[in-house]
């Protein structure tokens, strides 16, 4: 999800519930934070004797040595081997990404920096390095006029043409050049009346995206069949996806579901049937073996709902939702530690786990006849032909 989240934390040595510090540090009320938000907000739920064993583990891949005692003994012990503060920050420091990092999906939760916050909100929002301005070969003061004519003369150029989209759009233009964000959509009207969206990642302006986008093509006569792209979609924010999904399915319906800690969540839709996407009376939406995340979920949704035909293979099955979380009991002045966690897992249209699993499409491709099953479920074979000049 990749959202922040906020909690206290549990400390992991309550008086009755756990043994008592024996010494308080700042490295022990550090370790005992980070441990309060795996307790309370990962995905599973841990024991005290499970994340004793995972914190003895972590010591001994750190140290080389086989260690014996309670946690709280092995990890004082090893802090006073260490003369300088520097040694006993970076051990607690890769004791608990060590922790975190062991976390089933392995590896996917981690400590976490200020410059990786940074960079994965910057993941999240889409913020971009590229220079369309040079990719289309016009100025960055470059007119309306300046840059419609460089579009015309490489049409034929793919690079360009994405850049060409992107700055003769003005909203697109403006995201870009204020805060360096880079659509999430690529788009173009194909043959027989079928409009292609290309959604590349979910972000926090995907959905006003959607309705900017679809509402270029409203109205046109004969165009009645769409195409949504999710293969390489590499997923990203998920808080959107109720808003995204409701123009799909309509307002205040049951969409997926999250499973944390032993119990399931629903998610409902908060927005309604978009009216540039009323005219769309087939719908085909694209997956492949990087479709994750996010993407996956929409996925399930479609065929959930049947609101679309699933086409491609199976999905990655990469189903978790993480969050950032603060910590409040820092360990360095220099630097800004939080915790990067998996706090859900997502479930498909089975009720299953996205984890591992992936979703499966309606219409699989490495089916010699996947192109009569999916004129079999639209009867349109100007659609099945464009499907085939996009995979």
């Amino acid at each position: 999800m990749m959202a922040g989240g906020l909690v206290a934390g549990k400390m992991i040595f309550e008086e009755k519930q756990r043994p008592a510090v024996v010494e308080k540090n700042i490295y022990l009320e550090f370790i005992n934070e980070v441990r309060g938000i795996i307790s309370d907000n990962y995905w599973n739920k841990l024991t005290v004797e499970q994340l004793d064993k995972l914190l003895i583990a972590g010591t001994e891949k750190l140290t080389g040595q086989i260690q014996n005692g309670s946690a709280e003994k092995v990890i004082l012990g090893v802090l006073k081997q260490y003369e300088s503060d520097e040694k006993r920050k970076q051990f607690t420091s890769s004791l608990m990404d060590a922790v975190l990092a062991s976390l089933e999906p392995v590896g996917r939760s981690r400590l976490y920096v200020k410059q990786d916050a940074k960079a994965l909100s910057d993941n999240v929002n889409n913020k971009t390095d590229k220079d369309f301005y040079a990719d289309l070969g016009v100025d960055k003061k470059a007119s309306d006029e300046e840059i419609k004519k460089a579009g015309e003369i490489k049409k034929d150029d793919p690079l360009a043409q994405k850049a060409y989209q992107i700055l003769s759009d003005p909203v697109a233009k403006k995201n870009y050049d204020i805060a360096g964000v880079e659509p999430t959509m690529e788009y173009k009207l194909m043959d027989g009346g079928v409009f292609y969206i290309h959604l590349t990642k979910f972000s926090p302006q995907t959905v006003e995206e959607l309705t900017r986008v679809t509402e270029k093509v409203k109205g046109k006569m004969g165009v009645v069949s769409l195409i949504l792209d999710l293969r390489d979609n590499v997923g990203g924010a998920i808080d959107g996806l109720p808003y995204f999904l409701g123009p799909f399915i309509g307002n205040d319906n049951y969409a997926y579901q999250y499973f944390h800690q032993g119990a399931k969540e629903d998610f409902k839709t908060k927005s309604g049937w978009l009216e540039s996407l009323v005219q769309y009376k087939r719908v085909v939406v694209l997956i492949n073996g990087n479709t994750q995340s996010t993407a996956e979920l929409m996925a399930s949704v479609v065929k959930k709902y049947n609101v679309g035909v699933v086409v491609g293979t199976k999905t990655r099955g990469w189903g978790t939702v993480e969050r950032v979380f603060p910590i409040k009991n820092q360990i360095d002045q220099n630097e800004v530690y939080s915790v990067f966690l998996v706090h859900s897992l997502t479930l498909r249209e089975d009720g299953e786990p996205i984890e591992g699993k992936g979703v499966e499409p309606v219409v699989d491709i490495s089916s010699k006849t996947w192109q009569k099953e999916l004129l079999e479920y639209n009867g349109d074979e100007r659609l099945v032909k464009a499907v085939s000049e996009v995979l």
